[in-house]
């Protein structure tokens, strides 16, 4: 599915509480990754399409230092290998004990131009991932490396990341509150609702402030709507 740079743009402007609205107007419920933060709390909002990993509990014969020489790890391959725009989403088990990533791989997978990254578990050297200008989630901080817990397995496969299933494509929206993900087949319609409902809100807000009720003016009845509709012309919105 092709991801337009315009609904790229109308989801760097809505909330994650109002997409998890819109796409339960879909029938979607299982949209929001549970229990992850941004880290670098000035970084950019999050938008981009699903490139994944899939951790599996680590074995103690197989995952040793020795298994990062040379070029197949897939831990490595998926920091390299991540497309330009697109957001890596770790799958961890929920596992933080151990560190899904740390701020090297974090800073290659900027500089290579990934929009971010998602974990269900935890980075290390969190100090200077908060300081990189390029969103971070995860759950919490974890300084000892990733062999002692995971066992780096799949490459853009569809995963689970906070009980929320995530397959490639699938398009990632971050901001200060969470992660949400939008399937890929629906992620323009997606994207024009909630910029919609987005323009209608601040509506809303702009009233409640100056001291309207919410009764007939959220949701809106008749005379609701033809207001929004000459504010909307006035704002030029």
């Amino acid at each position: 599915m092709t991801f337009s740079e315009d609904s790229r743009q109308k989801l760097k402007s809505v909330s994650t509480a109002t997409l998890t609205s819109v796409l339960l107007k879909h029938g979607l419920r299982n949209v929001f990754i549970r229990n992850v933060h941004k880290i670098n709390k000035g970084a950019p909002r999050l938008v981009g399409p699903a490139y994944t990993l899939r951790y599996i509990p680590a074995r103690e014969d197989i995952d040793h230092t020795g298994v990062f020489v040379g070029r197949d790890h897939p831990q490595r391959r998926a920091v390299e290998e991540c497309p330009p725009g697109h957001v890596l989403v770790i799958d961890s088990r929920k596992d933080s004990t151990a560190a899904s990533a740390g701020a090297i791989l974090m800073t290659r997978l900027w500089m290579r131009g990934a929009a971010g990254v998602v974990t269900d578990g935890g980075f290390r050297d969190t100090p200077d991932i908060e300081h990189l200008p390029f969103p971070a989630y995860h759950s919490a901080p974890s300084a000892p490396t990733n062999l002692i817990r995971h066992h780096a397995l799949d490459l853009d496969q569809p995963i689970g990341c906070g009980d929320v299933p995530v397959y490639p494509g699938d398009i990632m929206v971050g901001d200060d509150e969470g992660v949400v993900v939008i399937p890929a087949a629906m992620a323009e319609e997606v994207a024009d609702e909630a910029f919609e409902q987005t323009v209608f809100e601040d509506f809303v807000e702009e009233r409640v402030r100056a001291g309207e009720g919410i009764f007939g003016l959220y949701p809106p009845e008749a005379e609701a709507e033809q207001a929004f509709r000459e504010w909307r012309r006035e704002k030029g919105r």
